[in-house]
């Protein structure tokens, strides 16, 4: 299996302070969060380069995500100068370790990031989906150049997002343009309902090179125009399912820049083989994600010594 040189990566979207509820009598925990976020995060902990777009409070919530990135060597570009406070995702952790979601959030995108020698772009849920910021995300990726992977992850939030048709239209715009699509099975079912099933095809006929469609402990999926290849999902015991996704995806992106490359992704030229690599890789860095409080993606070592050990 090749292996390509590690490439910078460009990541807009939301950061916030989830605010966690896990209804034990201990009292709520914070935590920086944001999907977008998380990705970037994860990545950096993997050792790609990344850069991250984003817009937050110049408070002491903010000053929190600052020093959480900086501890994975993620740069920041703040896209609406210093906004009057920094988002928050109120989270209530269910019985079964699952996380329900209430939101304070505002997204502008006053000022576009330049893209600059990124070789990736990853653009995702409330981003890539409410407006007015929304705006400017999808504007952005439709004018990048043929030559870059975008990848994107809807990671559905109805309440903050436009009606379901809306919603829908959006994402596949997206995946006209962005080569890899990840999307949990809830957001496939929200997205399609009751054809939740035809997501994966839906997307590729959309455009998409790459749909990777999760279903939690069942594992997850990877489908192309020509191969559709199912991945266990590493045992583990579940502390909170927080970014369980996002590590989902930067342990995808991680892989896919690192074991097979950009152009064969770009291509849709996927083998099975590669496909159930890059898949392991993703579940794998899911898994040791769950097994531990917040969204704490594993680090490259962490990750290595993990699939080894499988």
């Amino acid at each position: 299996m090749s292996e390509s040189p590690r490439s910078p990566a460009l990541v807009i979207g939301e950061a916030l302070i989830d605010i966690v509820d896990r209804g034990d009598g201990s009292g709520p925990l914070r935590h920086v969060g944001g999907s977008p976020l998380n990705v970037a995060f994860g990545l950096g902990r993997l050792g790609i380069p990344t850069v991250f777009a984003t817009e937050y409070g110049d408070d002491a919530d903010g000053a929190a995500i600052t020093a959480h990135l900086a501890d994975a060597g993620v740069a920041v570009v703040r896209t609406a100068g210093g906004a009057r406070r920094t988002a928050t995702a109120r989270a209530r952790i269910q019985a079964d370790g699952s996380a329900v979601y209430d939101f304070d959030i505002d997204w502008t995108l006053r000022h576009p990031p330049t893209v600059g020698d990124a070789s990736v772009v990853h653009v995702g849920s409330i981003g890539a989906l409410r407006a007015p910021g929304a705006e400017g995300v999808l504007a952005l990726v439709e004018s990048l150049d043929e030559g870059v992977l975008v990848t994107f992850d809807p990671n559905v939030r109805p309440a903050l997002m436009p009606p379901q048709a809306e919603s829908r239209a959006l994402v596949e715009r997206y995946a006209a343009r962005a080569a890899v699509v990840k999307l949990s099975d809830e957001d496939a079912e929200w997205l399609y309902p009751g054809e939740a099933g035809t997501a994966a095809r839906r997307l590729l006929a959309a455009g998409a090179r790459l749909v990777a469609v999760t279903h939690g402990a069942a594992g997850s999926e990877l489908h192309t125009a020509t191969h559709r290849v199912g991945v266990p999902v590493r045992a583990t015991n579940a502390v909170d399912t927080i970014g369980a996704g996002d590590s989902y995806m930067s342990g995808l992106i991680a892989a896919i820049v690192e074991r097979v490359g950009i152009d064969a992704a770009l291509s849709g030229t996927l083998t099975v083989q590669q496909l159930a690599e890059i898949g392991r890789i993703a579940s794998s860095s899911s898994s040791l994600t769950v097994a531990r409080a917040g969204a704490m993606p594993p680090t490259a070592v962490e990750l290595a010594s993990a699939l080894t050990a499988a």
